[in-house]
């Protein structure tokens, strides 16, 4: 009998659990639960879901795209990263020698690329350099041809409306060719308060953040707590789509960088050799939901619809590179042909995605304010372009103004007003254009968002068994 009441007892108990939500049996939230739980689903502002981004991601773009990255074209890119810090003076420059950038000896680089008026064909870099050449003088050779004085007003008129960055001067004798795939960006110990100090910077004066509103940037720090983070993002949400857009992009940004500094970590240093690999701990301090009080999560997210953004550029300036007298030209006729074929097969797989963002969406409505506050928009990202001349780090510096000037192409392209959807396929058009600069650093910056999502699915296995 005693042990039929116990049974009863028992039962009784266990309903009272299940009723109360206090059941022994539900196991406690596991490591890639804390940091994955709530990246999933439908985005934000999107009509694409996490999901499907992972699948196309990782299994039918990411491959190619890492290829095509490792030639020639791809792998150089000229920078300055000498020019000063145009907002303080009293930058630290990291001494670590892994903060270092190796530039290029003038040999290394082809001969093709070291060209620096060149932009599409042997035949049209004639054409060009005339353009340019005349442009650096301040006026238009009136002995030039007529069709050669129409680029040239052209070529200035579209520089000085549609840029998103403040690009380097490459004709500068400070800037320099490096070779991304001998300069990686992985973690180099720049960290503490100079780097806060950018992102502080960037933040606070240039994402229309208003001053009575603190943003949990850093959710270590002491005072920050879950009441001041849900304050931020209803304060968030209750921006106009544009701004909180904006906001997102640089967020997803900053994420993206985070998660490559944490998958190739410097593990080991010994006078032998460095080992770098995934550093679990470095992850989960940035986007574990717990340690974070509730933004990691955010910003991996935030990462997602930087990818829609990238991407759907890519898919709308197809018709530029599908153009005939357009080559990935460094000089070598038979890799550079083969390249452009791997380039076309990438966008056109890129065309393909099914949930392409739609940039219609903003800047929609009144022309006169949709057009005040698109200009808002791009003084506000040039600005953040300006500041990535004030990281201390040298190859953060490198990574940072190659990542931002890529963005700031994708949204060249998204609101641009002279890229006609159906470019003709007759000669170049000189009512829009991208320089090898401004191509090189958008399939890189995309890289860079695509090796980030790709990680993404490395951690979450690593965490997998993680309590």
């Amino acid at each position: 009998m005693g042990s039929h009441w116990g049974f009863l007892i028992g039962l009784l108990g266990a309903v009272w659990m299940l009723r109360s939500g206090h059941s022994e049996q539900q196991p406690p939230e596991t490591a890639a639960q804390r940091c994955f739980c709530q990246v999933s689903g439908y985005l934000d502002d999107c009509t694409c879901d996490v999901e499907t981004i992972d699948k196309f991601n990782n299994y039918r773009l990411f491959p190619r795209l890492q290829k095509l990255l490792e030639s020639d074209y791809f792998r150089y890119y000229k920078v300055n990263l000498k020019r000063p810090c145009p907002f303080w003076n009293d930058i630290n420059q990291c001494g670590r020698r892994d903060c270092a950038v190796k530039p290029c000896q003038f040999d290394e680089v082809p001969d093709g690329i070291k060209s620096a008026s060149y932009k599409y064909s042997e035949e049209a870099n004639n054409l060009i350099e005339e353009c340019e050449q005349a442009e650096r003088l301040g006026a238009v050779d009136e002995s030039l041809s007529e069709e050669t004085q129409k680029a040239v007003l052209q070529w200035t008129k579209h520089d000085s409306s549609d840029n998103f960055c403040e690009a380097d001067d490459i004709q500068s004798p400070d800037a320099e060719y490096v070779d991304l795939l001998l300069n990686p960006e992985r973690y180099t110990g720049y960290k503490g308060p100079d780097a806060w100090k950018i992102w502080n910077v960037i933040y606070e004066e240039n994402c229309f953040k208003p001053q009575a509103i603190k943003r949990p940037l850093n959710p270590l720090a002491a005072g920050q707590g879950k009441s001041e983070e849900n304050t931020f993002y209803s304060w968030l949400e209750g921006l106009c789509v544009e701004k909180r857009a904006f906001y997102r992009l640089i967020s997803g940004l900053h994420a993206s960088i985070n998660v490559h500094l944490s998958a190739r970590y410097l593990l080991q240093d010994t006078w032998l050799e460095q080992k770098w690999g995934h550093n679990i701990t470095e992850f989960q301090q940035r986007f574990d939901g717990i340690l974070t009080k509730g933004e990691g999560p955010r910003r991996l997210k935030n990462l997602y619809f930087i990818y829609l953004i990238e991407l759907r550029a890519l898919s709308k300036v197809v018709p530029f590179f599908e153009r005939p007298d357009f080559q990935l030209f460094t000089g070598n006729k038979v890799q550079d042909a083969e390249n452009k074929m791997l380039l076309l097969e990438i966008l056109h797989e890129i065309k393909s995605f099914p949930l392409h963002f739609d940039e219609n969406s903003l800047f929609a409505g009144d022309k006169k304010e949709a057009n005040k506050l698109k200009e808002e928009f791009r003084l506000h990202f040039r600005n953040i372009s300006r500041i990535m001349d004030c990281v201390g780090c040298f190859k953060c510096r490198l990574w940072g103004k190659l990542q931002t000037q890529g963005l700031g192409t994708a949204l060249k392209i998204l609101f641009s007003e002279k890229l006609i959807a159906n470019m003709p396929e007759s000669g170049p058009s000189y009512e829009f254009h991208l320089t090898r600069q401004e191509i090189v650093s958008l399939f890189n910056a995309f890289g860079r968002i695509s090796t980030s999502v790709k990680e993404l699915e490395n951690f979450r296995d690593l965490l997998q068994n993680i309590h």
